[in-house]
């Protein structure tokens, strides 16, 4: 029988990253056989070879993860392993999920909606200010939504303490052990989000902060969410990156616009030009792009929308659905020879109709 020590060893291995670890198990059929294995054996397996097999000292990976079980328990610490019932569903979707997620809290992460909120780390009063707006629409629509972020300075504690007034569960993904909080003048806020929700980090309890670190958990924040949001942030920086990699895993991206001459609106109206996030000007249109405010209204007024009279052109549309959910743009205009700019309006009519649901990359889904 597997054990958490076993599970914690795995994360623990030199060299060997989650998608390597998931590769191990699969090819050995489970924890335990792979503690059980042979050198040779390990050392057939595509991409471990030598090298990687010769930094699996059983003994002194039991041992340090039996050392990191002691401190865990004793702080109230829980450790979960990607295929326990209990990890996070969306993020297990990834295949570079941490093999080991450390959670310092109680919270559901399987909740019905999820979002994720970052930016610069030099936040404007414009940036603090739609990121608070997100929260407050987002708490009074949905109140059972998660809030996640990174517990940096800027956007990343705007959310959290946005969450927190707004009496939401909030999630802190760190990039370094649960040993400190870093930086330090958000001590205050990790206790509350302890009480509140949860802190979380893939990397062992002492684990000092490093700068790969920040960059590794950006796809924590990435996994755990339904949608990404960033609602502020200049040409580079982690926030970009964490959008990318909610690009890479088929999550919602979506970035507040802001003038063309702002520092640190350049890297919003960056993903918005270049189809890497849809245009956001407040919660209302997250929740209405999400198909969340759909959600919430009554079967009366959703079955008065599915019997609306359609014009031939939007009736030749919905058939084109019934051959799949969602459709790109250009696919609809080609199929139906026609411009997309008039598309454009015939679709918008739909959504308004509660037919079809915009999505990012300028896709429709059918409702």
């Amino acid at each position: 029988m597997e054990t958490l020590q076993q599970k914690i060893a795995l994360s623990l291995i030199p060299g060997i990253g989650p998608r390597l670890v998931r590769r191990l198990v699969a090819y050995t059929g489970g924890v335990e056989a792979i503690f059980d294995g042979k050198k040779p054996v390990l050392e057939k397996i595509p991409g471990i070879g030598s090298g990687k097999a010769a930094g699996f000292n059983t003994s002194k990976l039991l041992k340090d993860a039996e050392k990191e079980i002691d401190i865990i328990s004793k702080k109230g610490i829980k450790a979960l392993f990607y295929l326990d019932k209990e990890y996070p569903a969306r993020l297990r979707e990834c295949e570079d999920a941490p093999t080991i997620l450390y959670v310092d809290g109680e919270v559901d992460f399987n909740v019905a909606k999820t979002i994720s909120i970052v930016g610069t780390r030099k936040a404007t009063d414009y940036g603090k200010e739609r990121t608070e707006e997100i929260v407050n629409y987002l708490a009074g629509q949905h109140p059972d939504i998660l809030v996640i972020s990174g517990l940096a300075y800027g956007i990343d504690i705007a959310a959290h303490k946005a969450a927190l007034q707004a009496n939401l569960k909030t999630v802190a993904a760190l990039g370094h052990g649960l040993q400190l909080v870093y930086p330090s003048v958000h001590r205050k806020y990790a206790a509350r989000i302890r009480e509140q929700g949860a802190l979380i980090s893939e990397f062992p309890y002492n684990q000092a902060p490093d700068p790969g670190n920040f960059v590794s958990r950006n796809r924590i924040i990435a996994g755990l969410a339904d949608a990404v949001v960033v609602t502020e942030s200049g040409e580079r920086g982690g926030a970009l990156i964490t959008a990318d990699l909610a690009m890479s895993y088929n999550r919602d991206v979506f970035a507040i616009p802001g003038k063309s001459s702002d520092t640190y609106s350049k890297g919003c109206n960056k993903l918005i030009k270049f189809n890497k996030a849809a245009l956001a000007e407040s919660g209302a249109d997250i929740d209405f792009a999400m198909g969340w405010k759909l959600e919430t209204k009554n079967n009366s007024s959703v079955q008065k929308a599915l019997f609306v009279e359609l014009t031939p052109e939007e009736e030749q549309i919905m058939q084109l659905f019934s051959e799949s959910d969602e459709l790109a743009i250009d696919e609809i205009s080609v199929s139906l020879s026609r411009p997309v700019a008039r598309i454009s309006a015939t679709m918008l009519n739909l959504e308004f109709n509660g037919l079809v649901r915009s999505l990012p990359g300028k896709y429709f889904k059918k409702l």
